[in-house]
C-alpha cells in the first residue's frame, strides 16, 4: 500500500486508450469510442468482490454518502460508526440529514458489538462498521445486532480491501459495501470509490442518484428520464482507467504486503510485551497496516516519537491524530460547518464532550499502525524491522 508505488505499463495503457478516445466523461459520446473504463471498473470490482453490482464514484466520501441514500437514510435517522474512523464517515453520514451516533471500538480496532447494542435507539437506522488499517471487526457480531434489531449494515471498507470474512470478501459481507480508490489506498483511481451489494434496488437508486438521477435506461443520454433528484458524484473515465489496472493488480500487491508486514510481525512477537490487533475468527486481513499494542499510553508515545527520530517513517499513533480519532473531532461536536442543520441534527447529536469513551481510549492510546509499503526491498523491511524492534525494547 498504496498502489501508486507500482504505476507502470498496464496503468499507461487503459489511460491512453482513454486519451486516444478523446472521451474523459463516463457516460454519452458513444460514436465517438469503443471502450467504457468506468463500466469495465465496475465489472471487475464487482467479480472481484463476488456480488451482484458495483458502481464506481469520485471518491469513498461519494461511496458512503451514495450508500446511505440507496438505503433511504436521511433526515434524523442514527447511524452507529466507531469512535476510530476517518472523518469522510462522519461527514457523509451528516451530508443525508442524520445523525452520526459514536461507540467504541475494541481490540479489533472496530466496532465493539456490544458497545453498538448499548447504543441503539428507535431512530437508528444503520451500523457503519469500518474496517480501519487493513482489518474488521467483529462481523458475525455486528450482524447478529443488525439482524436482531432490523439494522442495516453498511462496511466502509475503504483500507480493507482484498480482505476477507469467512471466505468471503470485505465490503460483501453487509448490505452494502464501500471503497474508497484514492491516491493512497492499495488500489487507486488518482480520485475514485465505490459501493457494492446484491440488491438491485440499492444499485438502481445508487447509479442514478450519482448522476443527477438519470435512469441510464436508452441510448440516448439526453432522453434520458429522471426518478428521481440526485447530485453529481461521477467518476471520470480517466481515473477508472487508472482503476481498472490497478484492480487486475490487486491480489499481486496483497501477496507483497503479507510479505512484508510477517518480517515486521515475527520479528516483534520475540517482545512479550507486544501485543496485536484482534483479527476475528474467519478473518483475513489485507496486511496494509502492520497494528500492535504497547503497555501502557507512556510508552507508545516514547516509542513513536522514537520512531519518527530514528527514521521509521509512515507510522501513526492515532490517539492524537487530527483525522482519524474522536479526541479532535471538535468540528463535529459543535456541528460547525458552512451550513445550518436541521433540527434533528441538532436536537439529536450527543454531548460528545460528556460521552465516556474511555473504552477506545485504553485501546487507542496504545496503538502504533505502521504502514506497509510495496516498495520496500525484502532487504530494507529486515532492516526496518530490526530497529523497531531495538527500540521498542529501549522503550521498555
Amino acid at each position: 500500500m498504496p498502489g501508486f508505488e507500482f504505476f507502470g505499463d498496464l496503468e499507461r495503457k487503459e489511460v491512453n486508450d482513454v486519451l486516444d478516445s478523446g472521451v474523459l466523461m463516463r457516460y454519452g459520446f458513444d460514436k465517438a469510442r469503443d471502450h467504457w473504463k468506468a463500466l469495465e471498473l465496475e465489472n471487475l470490482v464487482a467479480e472481484r468482490m463476488q456480488v451482484k453490482h458495483a458502481h464506481v464514484v469520485s471518491s469513498g466520501t461519494a461511496a458512503l454518502t451514495v450508500a446511505l441514500m440507496a438505503a433511504h437514510i436521511n433526515s434524523g435517522d442514527q447511524v452507529i460508526l466507531p469512535t476510530f474512523t476517518f472523518v469522510a464517515s462522519f461527514e457523509a453520514i451528516l451530508s443525508v440529514g442524520a445523525v452520526p451516533i459514536l461507540v467504541d471500538v475494541d481490540e479489533t480496532l472496530g466496532l465493539n458489538a456490544e458497545a453498538v447494542e448499548k447504543a441503539i435507539t428507535n431512530k437508528t437506522k444503520a451500523v457503519m462498521a469500518v474496517h480501519m488499517c487493513g482489518s474488521m471487526a467483529d462481523l458475525a457480531a455486528l450482524r447478529k445486532v443488525c439482524a436482531t434489531h432490523n439494522l442495516i449494515l453498511i462496511e466502509d471498507a475503504c483500507q480493507a480491501i482484498g480482505g476477507t470474512f469467512n471466505n468471503k470478501p470485505l465490503g460483501s459481507i453487509g448490505k452494502i459495501g464501500c471503497f474508497s480508490f484514492d491516491y493512497v489506498k492499495t488500489i487507486t483511481c488518482g480520485e475514485g470509490g465505490a459501493i457494492i451489494t446484491n440488491s438491485k434496488d440499492i444499485f438502481t437508486k445508487a447509479q442514478a442518484y450519482t448522476d443527477h438521477g438519470h435512469d441510464h435506461l436508452g441510448a440516448d443520454r439526453g432522453a434520458d428520464k429522471h426518478p428521481i433528484l440526485g447530485y453529481n458524484f461521477r467518476i471520470s473515465e480517466l481515473n477508472a482507467a487508472v482503476g481498472v489496472a490497478q484492480v487486475k493488480r490487486l491480489d499481486d500487491f496483497l501477496a507483497i504486503q503479507k510479505k512484508h508486514y510477517t518480517i515486521i510481525e515475527n520479528a516483534l512477537k520475540t517482545i512479550p510485551q507486544v501485543s496485536f490487533r484482534r483479527v476475528p475468527k474467519g478473518g483475513v486481513q489485507n496486511y496494509s497496516f502492520f497494528n500492535f499494542f504497547l503497555p501502557t499510553k507512556e510508552i507508545t508515545k516514547k516509542v513513536h516519537t522514537e520512531f519518527g527520530k530514528q527514521g521509521v517513517d509512515a507510522t501513526f499513533y492515532w490517539f492524537d491524530n487530527n483525522w482519524h480519532y474522536h479526541k479532535k473531532w471538535d468540528h463535529l461536536k459543535q456541528l460547525k460547518g458552512l451550513n445550518k442543520y436541521s433540527n434533528e441534527q441538532y436536537n439529536g447529536m450527543p454531548d460528545y464532550y460528556k460521552s465516556d469513551f474511555s473504552a477506545s481510549d485504553a485501546v487507542i492510546s496504545k496503538t502504533i499502525s505502521c504502514l506497509i509499503k510495496l516498495s520496500w526491498t525484502e532487504e530494507e523491511v529486515k532492516a526496518r524491522a530490526q530497529k523497531m524492534l531495538d527500540i521498542i525494547k529501549a522503550a521498555l
